[in-house]
This record gives structure tokens, sequence and C-alpha cells, in this order.
């Protein structure tokens, strides 16, 4: 009895250690995907049934072995080695891994840890993540480091450190803030050295964003920027492009790049940047005060911009909140993945960031859903003109959660005019090149890295079916299912249950709840 007491206590331990330190299936010497519809990220239109064969976390070969509806002939099929590992996933579809190029690893003010973050992205097929700055190099690196060797659950990190930003182990100028060009040099080649993938600007002043994006250049890092209206009349995004910056995030500096009958955006005379409502509702009439479309100056900027093969990263979703407040704080999937500490990080405040809601209203509404009009006319006809648009969410703000927030970005990309086909071409071979990294990843092809993302429905035909909530869908006996969400999310040829790491996520928040005794209530209402 006490041996069968011992063993059960050991099986349950057993169970328990594995369940908190699930880190996937494999990597296997060989793996085997069967019987998948293939959407491989460049453009090309589906095709399948497909077997796709990995051997070393390298993909070897792409085979097709029938036709649609058609019962597949086995002896069509590449053979499983003794040691490989086989994938059913027939009827499904396969797609390369996306790709989040603003992507926060949680936040000291949300309460978000990494693990967290880490297991929503992966449930929602993110593989890779641009790291824009965060808590200083040092943590960012290490989880790099802990993600490349496959010890935690978390995607592929690039790690872009904040402009001017320093800590314990990294203070290349002893604290003082980055006055000189030669002080932004120094700081630029010390990231560099330190091992960091790229720099996120926010403006400076224009002998010293030119002193660094020159630097950086040189070294051949990547670059970002959100344009700070604090820097933006002096330095636009077309001043930076043509510096050497890389990409942008948001659109902040490309309507002051549009301007044609003034230097600075119509700021009210009681206008304070450290007021967010003042900040973020005059931010949503700028497009209106850019050239009308399609005209000579509004081309001029776009064809330089595509000249300088520069990057934008839109990030429609995480200003969605100001078109429609209401939708963005009662989407479906906050109830069971949104922990405690960012529904209080959400509400009305004057202290966190983007919590802006002192008196948010229709008028505010309006105006941002006519920004959006503009905003995404241009950004649909940089794509049309080959210029190179990718994903990204900049989740844990305004409402948007990690994870979620990147599919929805996929869906407003579709509004803005985009392909279906290009818009997953934005979520993943795009975001490769801009990454530099279209050699490993980014599409499925020979030669390539396993990072795919599987999932049972065709998210061609609804991107809602990518939210790990599903999609609903009325079936044939009237009754109302869920459908979809990922299946599994394979990063470097490992295998992670998307489900499972949803699952986790939510014993999370569940735990967080119960411990704070924590219930959900509208903002104002006791």
């Amino acid at each position: 009895m006490k041996n069968f007491i011992l063993l059960f206590v050991i099986i349950f331990s057993f169970n328990i250690y594995s369940q908190e330190k699930y880190l996937g299936d494999g990597p296997f010497n060989q793996l085997i995907i069967r019987g998948v519809t293939l959407i491989n990220g460049d453009g090309s239109p589906p095709r399948g049934p497909v077997d796709i064969i990995v051997e070393n976390n390298i993909i070897k070969d792409i085979k097709s072995v029938g036709y649609p509806g058609i019962e597949i002939n086995d002896s069509y099929r590449p053979k499983l080695k003794k040691d490989g590992y086989e994938l059913d996933a027939n009827g499904m579809y396969l797609l390369p891994g996306f790709v989040d190029m603003h992507g926060h690893i949680g936040g000291n003010g949300q309460g978000a840890d990494y693990d967290y973050v880490f297991r929503l992205w992966m449930a929602h097929g993110i593989t890779t993540v641009r790291e824009p700055g965060g808590r200083g190099i040092d943590w960012t690196l290490n989880l790099k480091k802990l993600s490349a060797e496959n010890k935690i659950v978390a995607p592929r990190i690039f790690a872009y450190t904040s402009f001017g930003q320093s800590g314990k182990n990294f203070n290349p100028l002893n604290d003082a803030p980055i006055s000189t060009p030669e002080m932004a040099r120094t700081w630029v080649r010390a990231n560099a050295k330190k091992g960091a993938d790229g720099i996120k600007f926010f403006g400076a002043e224009p002998e010293i964003m030119t002193a660094a994006l020159d630097e950086n250049k040189k070294l051949g890092l990547g670059s970002a920027a959100h344009h700070a209206q604090l820097s933006v009349a002096r330095w636009n995004v077309l001043h930076s492009a043509r510096a050497g910056l890389t990409s942008m995030e948001h659109w902040y500096g490309l309507p002051e790049a549009l301007f044609d009958d003034r230097i600075v955006q119509n700021y009210p005379a009681g206008y304070n940047y450290q007021n967010e409502q003042n900040r973020f509702e005059e931010a949503g009439k700028l497009w209106k005060q850019a050239a009308e479309p399609h005209t000579e100056h509004w081309n001029n900027v776009m064809n330089e911009l595509i000249s300088l093969d520069f990057t934008i990263v839109p990030t429609f979703n995480i200003y969605e909140a100001n078109r429609d407040l209401h939708r963005a704080r009662r989407a479906e999937w906050h109830e069971d993945y949104t922990l405690p500490s960012l529904w209080k990080f959400y509400e009305p405040s004057r202290i966190s960031h983007g919590s802006y809601w002192h008196y948010w209203g229709t008028e505010q509404e309006v105006e941002w859903r006519r920004n959006y009009d503009l905003w995404m006319n241009f950004i649909n006809e940089y794509k049309n003109r080959g210029g190179r648009v990718s994903t990204g969410s900049d989740s844990g703000f305004i409402y948007q959660l990690y994870g979620f927030a990147y599919i929805r970005e996929l869906e407003l990309l579709r509004e803005a005019g985009f392909h279906p086909l290009e818009v997953i071409k934005s979520a993943t071979l795009n975001g490769a090149e801009a990454l530099k990294m279209d050699d490993k990843i980014g599409s499925v092809q020979i030669g390539k890295l396993a990072d795919f993302v599987i999932v049972e429905e065709n998210p061609l035909e609804n991107f809602k079916s990518l939210y790990g909530t599903g999609a609903i869908k009325l079936n044939e006996n009237n009754e109302v299912v869920r459908v979809g969400g990922v299946k599994y999310t394979i990063k470097d040829g490992v295998i992670y249950d998307a489900k499972r790491l949803l699952g986790e996520v939510k014993e999370m928040v569940d735990k967080k709840k119960k411990e704070e005794n924590w219930e959900l209530t509208q903002p104002g209402i006791n």
C-alpha cells in the first residue's frame, strides 16, 4: 500500500511538473507533417495536400501527395525514418510562423510577466518578435538566449534597445543624457557591442539623430522609430529614412512629412503633451492636415520612402479603441485571458500610458474613424507600389491583449485593402525581410527553418478563425459552435499545442483573480 501511495505521489508530482514546465515536443531528427494545404507566405496561392519533411530544424522537401477531394495514395508519401516523428495534419492549413514587428514583452505597469506574454503570442502562431525596447537590454538578451536554446516557451527574439537607455550592466555614458553627436555614436557602438539587434528611436535633435543613425547603419544594425511629437517638427519620417532609419512604427512623423501648408500640426492653445487625452485626441486629426491622397507631394514622399527600402509597421490595432472604445474594452477574450493588473492598467488614468479616457466620446471617435480612412489609404497604396508593410501589434496598452491583438492587426490590414494573401505576406515574409532573416524564416521553402502555424480552418476565408477564442459558426443542425484557433505552433522544429498554451494562460489569470478576489466591473460603476 505504501509503495502504491508513493508511486501515486511520484506520478502526480510528475504531472504537475510537466504541466508547469511544458516546453513543447521535439525537436526531432526528422519531422513529417502530413496532408496540409500550404499557404507559404510569399503571395502564391494555396496548394495541397502536401507532406513537409523537416530534418534537424531544416525544411528538406515539400512533396505533393495527391489532389483535393481524392484519397491520398500512401505510395506517394515520403517514408518516416525509425527516429522520425509524424504529425497528422490532414485537411489542415499550414503557414509560416508569424512575425510581430512590435512586441513588448510585458511591463511593470501592466503586471504582465514574460511567461504570460510568450504563451499568448505562441498560442497565436507568433514565432518571431522584434522587442522595441523594454525592461533593459540584459533582461531581453537573456530571454533571447533562453528562447534560442528552447529552455522556455517563447518566440525567437530580436532585441532593440531604446535610444539612450542605460541599466545596471549597460551604462556607457555614466547616466549622462545624450546631448552631442559624439555621445550618440559612443552609445550606439556600446549597444552593438552589448549584443543588441537594433535601436528604437523616439526622436532627438537633428544632429544627434543624424550621428546615431549613421553609426548604427555602419554597424549593420536595424532601427525603428516612434517619432514623438516633441521632436517631429524638425525631424520627421523622411529625415530619418534619408539618414538610415530602416523602419517606422505607428504613423507619427509620416503626416508631418506630408504637410504642404504648415510645419507643425494644428495644436489648440490649451494643448499639453503630458495630458494624454490632449495628445491622442489631436493626433486623431493629423492625417486630414496632410497633403491629400495622390497629390504631387503625397506621391513624392511615398516614392522616396519606397526607393529607400523603408519598412512601415502601422500597428492599426493599438489605436482602434480611439474609434470604438466600447468594442475594444469588451472584446470577448478579456474575461478569460486578461490579468486583473492589465484591467487596472487599461482603466481611465492620468498616469498609466495609453489610458487617456478622461472623457472620450462620439466626437473623438468620429475624428479617429476619418483618420483611419486616410491612414489606411496611404498604407495600402504604399504596398501596391512595392513598399514593404509588415505586421506589428504593440500589445499591452489601450485594451489590446498579446496575441489576440496581432490577429486583429491582420483583420485591419484586410480592411485597409490588402488581399488575404497580402496580409499573410505582411505577417510573415515582409517581417523576415525587414529583419534580414528572409533566408531562414518568413516563407515555407526548402532550406529554411521549421517555423509554422497549423490551423484547422482556412484563414484566408476568415481571419477570425485565428483568434484563440475561435470564430462563431452555425452548423448544419442550426447549432452555434466555435471553430478554429491555432492548432499547432512550430518554432525551430519544436511542436507546441496552441490550445494547451492558452489553457495555461487561463490558469494564470484564474489564479490571480482568486488571489486578489477580483471581479470585472465597468469603469466608474462600483
